[in-house]
């Protein structure tokens, strides 16, 4: 991980930072677009994927910024879409990223805690409810909600925004949900989560563990994602490692070593895949303790 962080892609990114510690615009499209410049957004899934925490200054510089922006002292960028509540949705968005970086940040938690009374409501009745969800949200904001991200909760931003604040029934459901839903999970992958793909050596292989990834927070999801950990291991090689594939070079979850040739490919891959395993109590499968 300390080659990573000093390696060419996180020097490609430091050297576009700007003066005052972002990189312009936080929010555009999820994946850089090759030879444009990162949105600050872009930048730090990157940084984190290459192994930067909040301890690292970088970092720390963008958390304590989104903080002040969710607080409404000073604003993140002067970027705005028309078609949203702005303000409601990057207050969502901002939280959910310094969640990723500082999980008990109480300037994030406090917007988590919202959020997960409107996830309680919504799942009231033991799955989750539209009808329930809308009133919840009238309840809270006083209007109905107008905008994909106000009803449902399908985006990335979601599910990182509020593992460790939800009833454990509530989070059952809601890792249901989000395992069932049709698109997956919106900026990341966009088919059902209960299926992996059948593909292993392939972009949307990393992009489906990239989802995975996000749930494995949740306390959860040690039992809920069993599947997950019996798939990864369906697709270890003989030496106990696994490889992607030169397709799932994408500029954000690989490459992570400096090189992308077959041997680096493989250490990038099972590094990956080696922190899910940990994350879902996989031990348990390799002594045979797993079902």
């Amino acid at each position: 991980m300390q080659l990573y962080k000093n390696g060419k892609w996180a020097a490609q990114i430091l050297s576009q930072r700007q003066e005052d510690g972002l990189w312009g615009n936080f929010h555009t499209l999820s994946r850089p677009v090759p030879g444009k410049k990162y949105t600050t957004e872009q930048a730090i899934r990157r940084l984190y994927y290459l192994g930067y925490t909040a301890q690292d200054e970088v970092i720390s510089i963008v958390v304590r910024r989104m903080e002040e922006a969710v607080r409404g002292e000073r604003k993140i960028d002067s970027y705005r879409e028309k078609t949203h509540d702005w303000p409601l949705f990057e207050q969502l968005m901002l939280s959910a990223w310094i969640r990723v970086f500082e999980p008990q940040n109480q300037t994030a938690l406090e917007v988590a805690y919202q959020w997960a009374q409107l996830v309680e409501k919504s799942f009231l009745a033991g799955r989750y409810s539209e009808e329930a969800d809308k009133a919840a949200f009238v309840q809270w904001k006083g209007r109905k909600p107008r905008s994909s991200f106000e009803t449902g909760f399908g985006m990335f931003y979601h599910a990182a925004l509020l593992p460790g604040v939800l009833t454990p029934k509530t989070e059952e459901k809601f890792l249901d949900y989000y395992l069932a839903k049709a698109d997956g999970m919106f900026y990341l992958y966009d088919k059902p989560l209960y299926q992996p793909p059948q593909v292993f050596a392939s972009r949307a292989a990393s992009c489906y563990l990239a989802a995975i990834e996000v749930l494995s927070h949740y306390e959860s999801a040690k039992r809920k994602l069993d599947f997950v950990v019996k798939w990864l291991y369906q697709y270890r090689n003989k030496t106990g490692q696994w490889d992607f594939g030169s397709q799932a070079k994408d500029g954000v979850h690989f490459p992570l070593s400096d090189r992308w040739d077959a041997n680096s490919r493989v250490v990038d891959s099972t590094y990956r895949v080696n922190k899910v395993l940990s994350a879902l109590g996989a031990e348990r499968f390799e002594n045979g303790s797993g079902t």
